[in-house]
Order: structure tokens, then C-alpha cells, then sequence
């Protein structure tokens, strides 16, 4: 606690206002809650400056191999936090010892550099608790199966909190650091990073991935539907009554409602065509506000039908009421959890669902309805607004196989808000936006907020527009043009991506690959991290007969075996399952006691209890492990992949999940371990 009587903020004072708590031993307990409080304290005294202006010697005289020492330390940290076993590592306990002797230093002194010691206690210890908490989000692999059951406690409090500190996530997240800017702007952590906003955030894993190890197995195709084709001006209605103002600067609220649900028919014609193509499609995006809420059950069950893995569309909602109705995005996901499987024969089970809500609205003014030629419904006079009800803000991170994705609609992308400052925080591998806008070229502002995301964190961008509405974007003196799309990455350049006279979606293909994690501190840069490119366009134009299969009848599926949060934490454990059989068989039945309903540490971290559901899908996986047979020459994960890659007509529909989140895991993994280990080499 701050002393009583202090007359200017210190370190204590500055961490109590922030977390509400003081500099106390239990912070050691848990490196997220640590790396929070130096954190706070660098950043608010701007004291990270001093690793590249040193006011003495950096890295420090007494520790010459300073960026080995906090990675070895970090990785000590992470196994002494799983059992607390002892004193903590001693580089952490002597650096720990000096700060907490001068807690009650001014802050002001730390910023003018008055105390090195301190600073260097701060860096340091900043460091090694970024070190440990490499995999607390974003699986990484490792050379070793210590620290796995910590790694998977740490995914569980991101999913259940939103954060992987224990301090209350009002006040503060600990979360998950994707990418580090490839451009050269100093980051001082590559693992986490620290918000203080009070922007909600959820995480979520979802196991999909194409099958197999090799290079093949990282990327995916991305059928872009530019949907609506058509968009009249009658699709945009002014909420009756709502015009206000009329004597200075009128103002009121439309809503865009189009006449025309999704197109079915012509929608299974371009999948059979998408798929010949390529084989297969992984992921269905279409632009915002381009389908109604009551038309995703029927989508998803074509999408199914045919394989896709993967929904990204805008919805609607209409209301007769002002302010009522909604637009966001749904990302859904088929629960085979597999990229390019043979085609199903059968209606399956719902989809899990993760929402993204729009936060900003539209606002039309003069110079936006001629550009869209829209004066016949809207007076250009009146400044009109959409009718959208404004949600608090939150954003959804989602891990797909080798990805992290967040996703925006519309004028969310070009909001230099707390959102914004998260996602440039976080560094999500793919940032997906979804328009109803004009055309997506790179003069125009879509672009120009795509690059901000593209240079810094290093983000591939993809933002997507309805072809109806590109097609009536025709300012004054200009010709009409088809692009649709835009892809934007650190590494390619911005493509525009056109839809061509006669097509009706666009094939798009991407590629992931490894990527480097730096760090302004002296830590040595590593190889760890996933960026992905684009590699292929082709123009899709629907066959003219329909798939052979029946029509899907939508309904027909039976519940949902677990939701997208009890999915992702089921697949956080599997992680850690896949980590010890494949590192330390002999921990096995050790870490599977802490992963069921009763396990102590739970309740030690504030978190509820597994569901039933959740609960019967551990079971399921303690018992794939347990009755593991292996034979002599193979290794234990050997032999849990060839189970997991056995697919029985008779399994249950649980344990049938479980197979393949956990057959997903192994999978993963062994791509990772291919592409890090030069990573191994030097973490080691």
C-alpha cells in the first residue's frame, strides 16, 4: 500500500492506483501478475527508454550475457510457478529483492534515472516474466514437458477472464503478444503485453486445421462472396419519424434492408465450382450486413454440405423500433474442425459461434450520397445516421491453427480508439474487416488504416465490400470500379483484388510461415511466431448445375455438445496433454489430476468449476490417455496420433470431438517443432 502523507506518486503508489494491490511476495506466485506490475511501472515512468539509452552499461556488467540469463530465468520461473516448490530461480529473487526494497521510491526518480539499480531490477524482472509467459496464450513448442500444466492454467484464466493475471480484468489484462512490429519500432516484450483500457476481451482456440505436419498443412482458401451483387437505393430506408433538428444541421437514422434474401441456389453453384478449383474451401466470407440473422442456420448447413470449416459473414437485424437494430459479425465454425475433409453425408451438428459486435455507426453525409447516388431515399440535407444500437466495446481473438484472427465491421477499422490500441498491442496474425463500402483500392481510406495494421504489428489485413456496393460508388468524374477486396501484408504489399465481368466470387489463397519475434531489451530475436501471405486469386463463376447431395434442411442437427468457450478450454488442456506425452511421458497422470472438476488451483485463482459437459469431454480425454497401448519402438505420442487419427463410425459424439481436438493438437505441434528449431537452440 502506498504511506500515508506521500507527497508525490512512487512505484507503490503508481501499481496500487493501477491493480489495487501492493508490491507484495505473492506476485512471484503467478509471472503474468509480475510482468503486469513492471509493466505499469516502465511504462508510466517511461523508463524502458533507459535498454537503448542506458545511463550506465546495458546489458548490465555483473550480467554480461544479460538476453541468455532472462530467457533461462523466465523458463525456470515458468517451472518453479507450477509447484512453488522452494525459493523462486535466484536471478528472480535477487532482482525481486531490490525492487521491493525501494517500492516507496519516488517514481519521478526512476524516470530521471536517478536509481540504475532499480532500473535494472524492473528490465530485468520485465523480462523474464515475458520469458515465462511464452505459451500462456499462443501455444509455442518446447524442448521439454516442464511447465505444461502451468501453461494450460494460464490458457484456461485467459479464456475464463480475458486475461492471464490474476488482477482484477477492470483494471487491467495481462494478454497474449502475437507479433512483434517488423519494422523496427521498439517492442520490450514478445510474449504479453499490458492494457489498461476497459475494452472487454475474449480469447478462443478453435482446433482447425488441414491434416498432416509438413509445410502443406499451413494454409488456407477463402471463398469472398461480395454479396449483395446488387444494391439498390431502396435498400436504404430512413427510420420513419426519426429526423430531428430540422432548422440546424438536421439529422436522422436509416437502415439498410434489402429486399433479396441470400441466393441459395447460386451460392451451392459457385461452392461446386470453388471446390473444383482448389479441392476444397476452407473459410466463407461475405461483407457486412449482407446476410439476415434468420438466414444463418440454412447457410451453415450448405456451408457444411460442402465442406467449408469456416463462416466469417456480416448480419442483420431490422427492427420497427429506432436504435433497435443490430450488425455484427458472426464467426462460426463446423464442429468436424477439419480443413479439407471428405464431404459429409449427413446433416451435423450446430456450429460453435463466436460474435464480434460493430461498435462505431455510419454516419452518411452530402458528399456519401451522391458518391453512392442514394438522394432519391435519403436527403442529401440531412446528415443520416445508421440505426444501430452501440454496444460496449469488446474484441474477440481467435486462434485457428497456425493463426490468431480478429475481425472488425466496417468503420470499427478506421477508429483510432482502445480497440485499435488492443489489436496493435496484441498483433494478431490476420485482421479481417468487413464493408459496406465503395471500392477497395489503395487510395482510399480502408487502405490507408489496413497499412497502419500491416506495418505495425505486422498484420496481414484483408478487408472485403459487396459488389453492389462498389458498383454504385461513382463519384463525380470518375469511372466505376470492380475491386471488391484488398489484402495488405508486411511482407507482399497491398493487392487489390477485383471481381470480374461474369464471376461471382473470388478464390483467395493464403500461406502461413514463421516469423520473428524481437524484442528492444538485448534479447537475442527468435523465430517463433506465424505470419501469412497471400499466394493465389481466381475468379469464380457458378456452375450451372447444383451439388448432387440433397438440399440441406436446417434443424435437423442435433445440440451442441460444448460451447465455443468450453471448447477452448477442453483444447488448452489437450495442448498440455500433447506437450507431456510427447516431452515427459512420465508426467502424464500428473498433469491429468489438475485438468478435471476439483483440482485445488482453481479455486486458488478465483475460477469456476468445468461445466458437465466440459467435465464429460476431460473425462473422455483422460481416458483416450489412459488406455493408450504402446507398442515397443513407439513413443507415447506416437501412439495417441495413430488413435487419434482412427475415425470410428460408432464413437460417441463427445469422444468424438475429443479425438479430434486432440489429433488437431498433435498435429500442430509437430508442424511447430519442424519450423522452431533454431528457436530450441537458443531458448535452450
Amino acid at each position: 500500500m502506498p504511506s500515508e502523507g506521500a507527497t508525490e506518486p512512487t512505484l507503490a503508489s503508481e501499481w496500487h492506483a493501477t491493480s489495487g494491490g501492493a508490491i507484495a511476495d505473492d506476485l512471484l506466485d503467478w509471472p503474468p501478475d509480475l510482468f503486469a506490475l513492471a509493466n505499469v511501472i516502465l511504462a508510466s515512468s517511461e523508463a524502458f527508454r533507459f535498454a537503448l539509452s542506458p545511463i550506465e552499461e546495458w546489458p548490465p556488467e555483473d550480467l554480461p550475457d544479460w538476453g541468455r540469463m532472462v530467457v533461462r530465468g523466465g523458463l525456470d520461473w515458468a517451472e518453479w510457478a507450477e509447484h512453488r516448490r522452494g525459493p523462486p530461480p535466484e536471478l528472480v529473487g535477487r532482482e525481486w529483492a531490490v525492487l521491493k526494497e525501494r517500492a516507496e521510491m519516488p517514481l519521478e526518480h526512476l524516470a530521471s534515472g536517478l536509481d540504475w539499480r532499480v532500473c535494472v531490477a524492473l528490465l530485468t524482472l520485465h523480462a523474464m516474466a515475458d520469458e515465462a509467459c511464452a505459451g500462456l496464450g499462443v501455444a509455442l513448442d518446447t524442448s521439454d514437458g516442464l511447465a505444461c500444466a502451468y501453461r494450460a492454467r494460464g490458457r484456461e484464466m485467459l479464456v475464463r477472464r480475458g486475461s492471464m493475471a490474476r488482477v482484477d480484468p477492470r483494471r487491467l489484462r495481462v494478454l497474449p503478444k502475437v507479433r512483434t512490429p517488423p519494422t523496427g519500432r521498439p517492442a520490450f516484450s514478445r510474449y504479453a503485453c499490458v492494457q489498461r483500457s476497459g475494452v472487454e476481451v475474449r480469447w478462443h482456440k478453435i482446433p482447425t486445421r488441414h491434416r498432416g505436419t509438413d509445410l502443406g498443412s499451413e494454409h488456407a482458401t477463402l471463398l469472398l462472396l461480395p454479396w449483395p451483387l446488387e444494391v439498390k437505393a431502396s435498400d436504404f430506408r430512413p427510420v420513419e419519424g426519426s429526423v430531428q433538428r430540422l432548422a440546424k444541421e438536421p439529422f436522422g437514422f436509416f437502415e439498410f434492408a434489402p429486399q433479396g434474401g441470400l441466393d441459395f441456389d447460386l451460392l451451392d453453384r459457385v461452392l461446386v465450382a470453388a471446390r473444383r478449383e482448389a479441392g476444397s474451401v476452407d473459410v466463407v466470407c461475405l461483407p457486412e450486413s449482407a446476410v439476415g440473422e434468420g438466414e444463418i442456420d440454412e447457410l451453415e448447413a450448405l456451408l457444411y454440405r460442402h465442406g467449408v470449416v469456416n463462416l466469417l459473414a456480416g448480419v442483420r437485424r431490422q427492427s420497427l423500433e429506432p436504435g433497435a437494430p443490430n450488425n455484427w459479425l458472426p464467426m462460426g465454425f463446423n464442429p468436424r474442425l477439419q480443413k479439407g475433409a471428405s464431404l459429409p453425408g449427413e446433416p451435423g451438428p450446430p456450429w460453435f459461434h463466436i460474435h464480434q459486435r460493430k461498435h462505431h455507426r455510419w454516419s452518411l453525409d452530402e458528399a456519401q450520397i451522391r458518391q453512392y447516388h442514394l438522394g432519391g431515399v435519403l436527403h442529401p440535407h440531412v446528415r443520416w445516421w445508421e440505426s444501430l444500437e452501440v454496444p460496449r466495446r469488446s474484441i474477440q481473438f481467435v486462434e485457428v491453427a497456425e493463426l490468431t484472427l480478429a475481425s472488425l465491421v466496417c468503420e470499427d477499422l478506421a477508429q483510432n480508439d482502445a480497440v485499435a490500441e488492443l489489436i496493435r498491442s496484441v498483433g494478431p496474425t490476420a485482421v479481417v474487416a468487413v464493408l459496406l463500402d465503395g471500392p477497395q483500392l489503395t487510395s482510399r481510406w480502408a487502405a490507408r488504416y489496413a497499412s497502419v495494421l500491416a506495418d505495425d504489428p505486422g498484420s496481414a489485413v484483408m478487408t472485403l465490400s459487396s459488389h453492389g456496393m462498389v458498383e454504385r460508388s461513382r463519384p463525380h468524374g470518375r469511372e466505376a470500379s470492380r475491386v471488391i477486396a484488398l489484402w495488405k501484408d508486411s511482407a507482399g504489399g497491398a493487392r487489390e483484388i477485383p471481381l470480374e465481368a461474369g464471376a461471382h466470387a473470388v478464390l483467395l489463397t493464403m500461406c502461413m510461415d514463421r516469423a520473428t519475434r524481437r524484442s528492444a531489451d538485448g534479447r537475442i530475436p527468435v523465430d517463433n511466431g506465424t505470419h501469412c501471405f497471400d499466394v493465389a486469386v481466381h475468379q469464380v463463376r457458378a456452375t450451372s448445375t447444383v451439388s448432387p447431395s440433397p438440399p440441406p434442411t436446417a434443424g435437423q442437427a442435433a445440440t451442441h455438445v460444448l460451447e465455443s468457450e468450453e471448447l477452448t478450454v477442453l483444447t488448452s488442456w489437450a495442448e498440455a496433454v500433447v506437450e507431456v506425452v510427447s516431452h515427459a511421458p512420465e508426467r502424464t497422470a500428473e498433469l491429468l489430476a489438475q485438468c478435471g472438476p476439483g483440482a485445488p488451483w482453481r479455486a486458488a485463482m478465483g475460477l469456476p468449476e468445468p461445466s458437465g459437459q466440459l467435465a464429460a469431454a476431460i473425462e473422455s480425454m483422460k481416458r483416450t490417455v489412459d488406455a493408450l497401448e504402446v507398442d515397443d519402438g513407439d513413443s507415447m505420442s506416437d501412439a495417441l496420433l495413430a488413435f487419434a487419427a482412427r475415425d470410428s463410425s460408432d464413437e460417441a459424439q463427445l469422444d468424438g470431438l475429443v479425438r479430434r481436438v486432440l489429433l488437431a493438437m498433435l498435429e500442430e505441434r509437430r508442424t511447430r517443432r519442424a519450423g522452431t528449431a533454431s528457436d530450441h537452440a537458443t531458448r535452450a
